[in-house]
């Protein structure tokens, strides 16, 4: 095994998140050694970056975890039932502490270029310390939110008073008190944050483009009998997460919203409403997101919850969305809707309103001018390929990633590249991603590629790559799929219509966890199907 500072290693990882500290405890266990580049200063991933005020996951504590020790699983108590962003980083900390990761980690260093040798068979990545590293493999755990989509605004520069991103946001505690505050956008973070900032500042201004549906959450803490019947009953909820579509562990839906009555109808919205989540409404029927007339009948209940939260009817008619519910990226909140009722916060149209500049000491509008103390850039990521892309990635004859995907993303299986040998995609385009729990998705991918390279270590393989015919095939399925239901006919970073220049693509595998992971297995079940193998071995560095 090579020493993790001689240049040479067998894998490369880039990201300490959640898919970053698993592959490095499953490559240990298989005898590679890895270095593992992270550009923060801890591990944490996402959650070491989004620190804005009520960041939390909007996916249960108990699902959105790792399975792979019995003993982490029994040993971490869970305080809420959706945690916040200081308690999934204490979590991650805590697993690359229990698990000795953090030694094979490269803090605040960044992974600026990678380069594929084709004579040798490697991958060379340079870091912006200048340090090189050679190694076999190259996987990327960058993550699919993970890097900004940073404001432009014209004269931000000039701005006099302090301003921040939701996704970078200050390690220090901020104080809005006092303040006039106003926050850009209402997406996710937006949703989470607005809360919690109109409790602070002395007034909030919310400038929104798109109003996006938001389910309420239901959070509440954790008791100790729950948590006890959740270790015992753990590996069956986990396994109806990875067979389930969304990742999570609610019983499937069985009956169409336009076969039933709108009493019946009305009983599992009201049911869904009740017990929270991100899939309140689009867990109650399996016509959801096929059907615009089904989709349609959710949009009206929402709506109608809306108007029952916010108390002026002009304000709950800007915050009413109107795409199909689940097409843009459903929220879920705490009191979001509820904070327009509050004296100290104005919601403005920017649409009908639009920001023009911004001046030393605020925000000017076409119509108008808000003078504000802070500003809160709620405007998300460069999503699913944007961490990819900010990465110097080149591959057989020097071809460089930018230049595959000039006209829209493609990868097999979202887990490789055609062009782009030994170089493997944890949750990438065109596997179920964001419409995923995370959690389960990144085990599943961390999974197979360990044990494909296992495979290729045990038959004497030194390369491996997918065919153009697997790619395109596979390329073709994940659109096909897409394009029997709503999701492509909004505009959102789902398509990636949220970057200015980004070629419109729905690049997500949408039949859900349970069905991509069978197709994943039935691949290695024929052998690979699919995938290109060097047979030639190349001596390597493994143990």
């Amino acid at each position: 095994m090579t020493s993790a500072s001689s240049g040479t290693t067998d894998v490369v990882v880039v990201g300490a998140g959640f898919s970053g500290l698993y592959l490095l405890h499953r490559l240990r266990q298989m005898g590679l050694h890895a270095r593992l580049l992270e550009k923060g200063s801890g591990v944490g991933g996402t959650w070491y970056w989004n620190r804005y005020p009520g960041a939390r996951c909007d996916i249960e504590s108990f699902d959105y975890c790792y399975s792979f020790s019995d003993e982490l699983v029994r040993e971490w108590v869970w305080s809420e039932r959706y945690a916040t962003q200081p308690e999934i980083l204490r979590y991650l900390e805590h697993v690359a502490d229990r698990f000795d990761l953090n030694r094979l980690i490269t803090f605040d260093t960044t992974a600026e270029a990678a380069s594929f040798d084709q004579n040798a068979g490697t991958w060379t990545v340079t870091t912006d310390t200048g340090e090189q590293i050679t190694a076999r493999y190259l996987v990327l755990a960058t993550g699919n939110l993970s890097l900004t989509n940073r404001p432009d605004f014209d004269g931000l520069d000039s701005f006099t008073g302090q301003w921040f991103h939701t996704g970078t946001w200050p390690h220090e505690p901020v104080d809005f008190t006092g303040q006039s505050v106003a926050v850009i956008g209402t997406g996710s973070s937006g949703i989470q944050s607005i809360p919690k900032i109109a409790q602070q500042a002395e007034h909030l201004y919310v400038l929104q483009r798109t109003p996006n549906y938001s389910m309420p959450a239901r959070n509440r803490a954790v008791t100790a009998e729950e948590m006890s019947s959740i270790v015992v009953n753990f590996p069956s909820r986990r396994r109806a997460c990875e067979n389930s579509d969304a990742g999570t562990p609610l019983p499937p839906a069985t009956q169409r919203a336009v076969e039933v009555t709108a009493e019946q109808r009305r009983a599992k919205y009201d049911e869904g409403w009740e017990r929270g989540g991100i899939s309140a409404l689009s867990g109650a029927f399996t016509d959801m997101f096929g059907d615009e007339v089904a989709n349609g009948y959710a949009q009206d209940y929402a709506r109608e919850q809306i108007r029952s939260l916010v108390t002026d009817p002009q304000i709950a008619d800007m915050l009413s969305p109107s795409h199909d519910i689940g097409t843009k990226r459903t929220c879920t909140d705490i009191d979001y809707y509820q904070t327009y009722n509050r004296d100290n916060v104005d919601l403005i149209n920017v649409r009908a309103n639009p920001i023009s500049h911004i001046t030393p000491t605020g925000i000017a509008l076409h119509d108008g001018v808000i003078e504000v103390d802070s500003i809160v850039f709620a405007t998300g990521f460069d999503a699913i390929t944007g961490a990819l892309a900010d990465i110097d990635i080149r591959g057989r004859a020097d071809v460089p990633l930018s230049a595959a995907w000039a006209n829209g993303a493609r990868a097999y299986l979202g887990l490789q590249v055609v062009g782009f040998p030994n170089m493997f995609l944890i949750t990438g385009p065109t596997s179920p991603s964001v419409l995923s729990n995370m959690a389960i998705s990144i085990e599943q991918h961390v999974d197979w590629v360990v044990d494909c390279l296992a495979y290729m270590r045990d038959n004497g393989h030194a390369t491996i790559e997918p065919t153009n015919t697997a790619q395109d095939e596979w390329m073709r399925h994940v659109t096909e799929l897409a394009n029997a239901t709503l999701y492509p006919r909004a505009h959102s970073w789902y398509v990636g219509t949220n970057m200015d220049g980004r070629e419109r693509a729905f690049t997500i595998y949408i039949a859900g966890c349970g069905p991509y992971r069978e197709e994943c297995d039935q691949v290695v079940a024929d052998g690979y199907r699919g995938f290109e193998f060097d047979a030639t071995s190349t001596e390597g560095t493994s143990a």
